[in-house]
Parts: structure tokens; sequence; C-alpha cells
């Protein structure tokens, strides 16, 4: 067999972006265009919330989830490592309306030629950002982000609005001014959240292009 046979199915250091933002700024739907522009593979930071299968279903609700101990952000930096390496990963699926992982089930995630890193606190962690050729924030107001987290968490996370604003005032506001807002000075390029989406894309990928990072 060949050394060429022998390497991973992807073996360059891909580009690895991170993506932050308080909940609601817009970040992930900006991950997700520029996932499909790029050709990228996207990794979530919510897919590594902590299980909280050992407490009671009315403990864990009462958990704070902005808190940066809540993301296992060691497993995150072990699994960017990996497929900065050209390795795969087994990807934790979490259930958010139990808060809970799955049991003995995971995601196998190759690396394409771009990773995107994307989460509310992706840009606070030294060790992921060690790890980062670029690094994006998203800027929004805290009255637009209550609004869309409202709109996806009812939606998309089985939970009620008195719930979401409950925890949107005891715990995200408060740590996303603690945390998510300073880790805005990380960033390689800050883009509005109220802007359109097409001039957010074109901002971060002419800063790409000008920094040398894409062909």
């Amino acid at each position: 067999m060949s050394t060429t046979e022998q390497l991973p199915l992807y073996h360059h250091r891909p580009l690895i972006l991170g993506i932050g933002g308080c909940s609601g700024s817009g970040k992930t739907t900006l991950a997700r265009e520029l996932t499909g522009q790029l050709d990228a593979t996207l990794l979530p930071l919510d897919f590594y919330y902590r299980d909280l299968g050992h407490l009671l279903p009315a403990e864990r609700a009462l958990q704070n989830f902005d808190h940066p101990d809540s993301i296992e952000s060691d497993l995150l930096t072990q699994h960017i490592e990996a497929l900065a390496n050209g390795q795969p990963i087994d990807r934790p699926i979490y259930d958010f309306p139990t808060h809970t992982r799955v049991p003995d089930r995971t995601e196998s995630i190759r690396a394409t030629k771009v990773l995107i890193v994307e989460g509310i606190l992706a840009l606070h962690y030294e060790s992921l950002r060690k790890l980062y050729d670029f690094s994006i924030y998203v800027n929004a107001p805290h009255s637009l982000c209550l609004t869309r987290r409202l709109h996806r968490d009812i939606r998309e996370r089985g939970r009620t609005e008195s719930c979401v604003r409950q925890q949107y005032e005891a715990t995200a506001r408060p740590m996303a001014d603690l945390y998510v807002l300073p880790s805005a000075a990380h960033a390689s390029v800050t883009v509005e959240g109220t802007d359109s989406l097409d001039w957010s894309v074109e901002q971060v990928m002419q800063r790409l292009h000008s920094a040398a990072l894409l062909p």
C-alpha cells in the first residue's frame, strides 16, 4: 500500500474558524451559511453540554447553562485537535428537553478543508482560541437576543415562554455580560447581528481573503 493510501480521509490541517456571540445574536445562522459556502464541517458547542442525567429532572432545569463550566471544553478541545490532525471523532448527541446526552449514541465527524466551531462561549476558552486561524464575533442587543431565543427554545427545545424568560434574566443575560461580551476582544472581526446575513457573510469572506486564508 502506498503512503498516500495510508493517510486519513483528509490529511491536511483544516482552516479552523471560531464564531461566538450571545445566544440569539445570529451566530448560528451565520455559521450555517458559512458552512454551506465553504463546504465546511460545523461543530456546535451545544453538543458538548455536560450530561445532567445524575440529577432529578427538576434539578436539571435549575442549572446555569450559560456558565463556562456547563460545557465540557476539555473534550471539545481534544476533538478539535483530533480533527485538525485528520482524525475522525465521535461527537456527543445532546437531548435539550431532558438536559442529557443520548446514551450509547454518538455521531462520527470527519474534518473537511474548513472546520467551524460555533457557540456562545466559542471565543471564551483559551484552549479553543489557540486552535483558531480566524475568529468572528456576532454582536446584537439583548432585546433582540431575547426575542430570537424565545422563538428558538419554544420551537426547537420544548421550553415554555415563561421558562425561557426566567432563564434569560436569571443566567443568560448575566453570563453574557460576564463572559460572552468580553470574548469579543479576541475576535478577528466583529459583525452585527442586526445586519443582513448576506452583508455579514461578505464581510467575513473579504477578511478571510485579505488574510490569505482562502484562495
